[in-house]
């Protein structure tokens, strides 16, 4: 009887598990955003982000980020160069080492950050994460 109850059980479980659905892959298109989205968390720390990018080209790039007794982290895009346009987007600094990606997955836009202590005050670079911009309903954090 017992092994009857594990058996079914270890079926539900198979069986659930392959109802779980997966998110959708990244697709490989030029990306399309434009956002123009500011936002403050709960300990004070703010973000304000404007980007414009049409056919994989970065046009406007500016994103402040604020840490409360940590410091501040700024991009602008006239400090980089694009190198690269799919499947990622990718921006170099030319006299560092700071490196702007950015890619899409559903309605979301991520502008993700590598090696850009130097484009920060204090310690704000080690709180730095991604800012994520959600097209669906024009908000970013």
């Amino acid at each position: 009887m017992m092994r009857k109850f594990l058996l079914l059980l270890l079926t539900a479980m198979l069986g659930a598990c392959a109802i779980i659905e997966r998110p959708p892959p990244i697709p490989v298109r030029p990306l399309e955003a434009r956002a123009d989205c500011s936002y403050r968390d709960e300990t004070g720390g703010s973000v304000t982000l404007r980007l414009d990018v049409a056919a994989a080209r970065v046009r406007a790039l500016e994103a402040r980020v604020n840490f409360p007794r940590h410091g501040t982290c700024s991009f602008d895009l006239k400090e980089f160069r694009q190198t690269r346009e799919m499947p990622t987007i990718e921006l170099i600094q030319p006299n560092g080492s700071c490196i702007v990606r950015m890619w899409e997955q559903g309605t979301r836009v991520t502008v993700a950050f590598q090696q850009c202590e130097k484009m920060c005050t204090g310690s704000a670079y080690e709180q730095l994460l991604p800012l994520i911009y959600d097209r669906r309903d024009g908000t970013c954090a």
